[in-house]
């Protein structure tokens, strides 16, 4: 048994990185007078109620994954797209298969997430996911289909390019009628299905990244920070400089602007 009172401040410190405590080393902490080691015990019971309840929130995520099993499924892929509304770039479509039940703190619809936090769980995602395959749908498609069917379209690909193949498929509100296997489209997907939470991530990710290297190519719309979407910025560069190769010429106002830029 641990004797706490002979322990140095810097020594409870690190006893308390640890994320497991015997009960019975708590308790003499708890007890200790020294206002230092209160305040370090006060946070550690702090942290660990937080992480408590994040692994009950990643927990419920999984309850559509959780029903599926129960009919007997055990490859269940979630789908998802980032980049349907902007100006400018591809749309990127995303699907993932994920062990049941596995643990990936802060798991999320990917716009309630930081730039930093996407992407740490885009490489854990990665690392636990047991398929994951992604699509980019360029430019020329959007404009020649329209956005809605060029993004369903790439739903079916990334599907398709999955291995192993999934049982059965959630997708964030689009139907996909002509899949070969059992699907179901969920409004608010990625905020209520774990695989649909990791596809947005997937997707978020892979096309932030391919904005950032449109960035570079086409400096002056500002690609890096607003990721093609209409924002004033954006589209003050567009009236300055006119529509690169990469802006959607099917997309309002670049559509309606076409004679004046």
């Amino acid at each position: 048994m641990l004797e706490i009172n002979k322990m140095t401040v810097s020594q409870i410190a690190r006893l308390l990185e640890e994320k497991s405590i015997e009960k019975a080393v708590l308790a003499q902490l708890q007890l200790d007078s020294r206002i230092s080691v209160t305040r370090l015990v006060q946070k550690w019971i702090r942290q660990q109620a937080a992480e408590s309840l994040e692994k009950q929130r990643v927990h419920n995520l999984y309850q559509q994954e959780r029903s599926l099993t129960q009919q007997g499924y055990s490859l269940i892929t979630g789908v998802d797209e980032a980049g349907r509304g902007p100006l400018a770039g591809p749309v990127v479509i995303a699907a993932v298969i994920l062990p049941l039940n596995h643990y990936l703190p802060c798991l999320n619809d990917s716009k309630k997430l930081s730039p930093k936090q996407r992407e740490k769980l885009y490489i854990a995602i990665k690392q636990a996911a047991v398929a994951v395959n992604h699509i980019v749908v360029d430019i020329d498609k959007i404009d020649s289909l329209n956005i809605y069917q060029a993004t369903i379209g790439g739903m079916y690909q990334a599907i398709a390019g999955l291995k192993p193949f999934p049982q059965v498929a959630l997708i964030d509100a689009v139907p996909l009628p002509e899949l070969a296997i059992p699907s179901a489209s969920l409004i608010g997907g990625d905020a209520i299905s774990a695989s649909i939470a990791a596809a947005s991530i997937i997707a978020k990710v892979e096309r932030d990244h391919l904005m950032d290297k449109m960035d570079q190519k086409y400096p002056q719309y500002g690609f890096a920070k607003h990721k093609g979407y209409g924002t004033a910025e954006h589209l003050r560069a567009l009236r300055e400089y006119g529509p690169c190769p990469i802006h959607r010429r099917s997309f309002e106002p670049v559509k309606s602007w076409g004679d004046l830029l």
